[in-house]
């Protein structure tokens, strides 16, 4: 278990063995949340924005269907 500190402005430093352990590097976004038990618990937003690239409609893609999206997005999820 690792320590951080609240700062008078709310901000608080995560420690580096857990920035190690969920890869966290200095820019990215974290989601918070609290538990029905009131635990804090802290996601990190780990995806590249190189990764969003192309998801816009291009004039040179052709529709897919609601199958097809949904099949890619499996697919997406199993890599991970």
């Amino acid at each position: 278990m690792s320590i951080g500190t609240l700062t008078s402005k709310g901000q608080i430093t995560i420690p580096k063995e857990i920035r190690d352990q969920v890869k966290l590097k200095p820019g990215q976004r974290v989601w918070f949340d609290v538990d029905t038990r009131g635990r804090l618990i802290l996601t990190p937003r780990n995806q590249d924005i190189n990764s969003i690239i192309g998801i816009l409609k291009s004039p040179h893609r052709k529709p897919v269907t609601v199958r097809q999206m949904n099949e890619a997005v499996r697919q997406r999820f199993a890599k991970r």
